[in-house]
């Protein structure tokens, strides 16, 4: 596995395994071990996912020494103030069954992020948490973030894929000294992702898929990826990015099918603001 090193020193892994979605806690668990199995050390939950107690399960039960996992979660919106930060962390910690976090991010950039920041600061400052950060944060929402608070980022996590590709919003990160990290870098199997022409072609000539294409071309810009699969063949492929580089004329063929907007989720719709306000944990 390799490694980026975060603006503090962190060491994170370049790519990780995600739980999205995985509701059913049995099954959670079980992926979760099957992914530490195939090679994976960092793991990336939420609270909103409601799975976080199944992680720590998992964790628990693989018999990898704590010091080599990299556990990541996140601050749900109605959460997100000062003392709602602080007791969300308490409850993590306690769902995850560890005694710190090696990542934890603001999920949205909604509520009393600022207030949430000062308790994600403090719980940093206390060595209970090795990295803050955000997710969700467009270029403009980060400009001012970090223009505000004394303790930027460490990481920004946004949706990013050959589709939806961010460019600007990576110049900015790398500005900032903000680590990218991408959600969906599959695009939610939009666009035929998994055979798609363009991405099928390139793998060929390495005897990988469309798939891991996609993921070596993100981290081959410095972001980290989390790919989510619940089959242990498919996360062993995912994990298989690391003996083969694109040329800088595949990254360019790759860079032309941005469309430049996400079609998964928009950030500035005011309904969905309100949905996410008042969803419920």
């Amino acid at each position: 596995m390799d490694y980026v090193t975060l603006k503090n020193g962190v060491q994170m892994p370049k790519e990780g395994f995600g739980v999205f979605q995985i509701r059913d806690l049995d099954e959670c668990e079980r992926v979760v071990l099957d992914a530490i199995g195939a090679g994976y050390r960092l793991i990336d939950t939420a609270e909103s996912y409601g799975n976080e107690s199944a992680v720590g399960k998992a964790i628990a039960k693989s018999g990898v020494n704590r010091a080599d996992l990299f556990i990541s979660t996140k601050l749900w919106v109605t959460n997100t103030s000062y003392e709602g930060a602080k007791a969300a962390i308490d409850r993590s910690m306690e769902n995850l069954g560890v005694d710190y976090l090696d990542l934890y991010l603001i999920h949205q950039p909604m509520g009393d992020y600022i207030g949430a920041w000062r308790a994600m600061t403090e719980a940093y400052k206390e060595g209970r948490i090795r990295a803050i950060g955000v997710c969700n944060f467009y270029p403009h929402r980060l400009a001012d973030f970090c223009e505000t608070v004394d303790e930027l980022p460490a990481v920004n996590q946004v949706e990013l894929h050959p589709f939806f590709q961010q460019e600007n919003a990576l110049s900015l990160m790398r500005e900032y000294g903000v680590q990218p990290m991408a959600w969906a870098p599959f695009a939610e199997g939009k666009h035929g992702i998994f055979t798609h022409p363009v991405l099928t072609k390139i793998g060929e000539k390495y005897g990988k898929g469309a798939g891991q294409v996609a993921l070596r071309w993100n981290m081959q810009r410095g972001v980290v990826v989390i790919p989510k699969s619940t089959h242990r063949e498919r996360m062993e492929q995912n994990i298989d990015v690391f003996d083969f580089s694109l040329t800088d004329e595949e990254m360019r063929e790759i860079a032309a099918l941005d469309i430049g907007h996400s079609e998964i989720i928009d950030h500035t719709d005011p309904k969905l603001v309100q949905a996410l306000h008042g969803r419920k944990l």
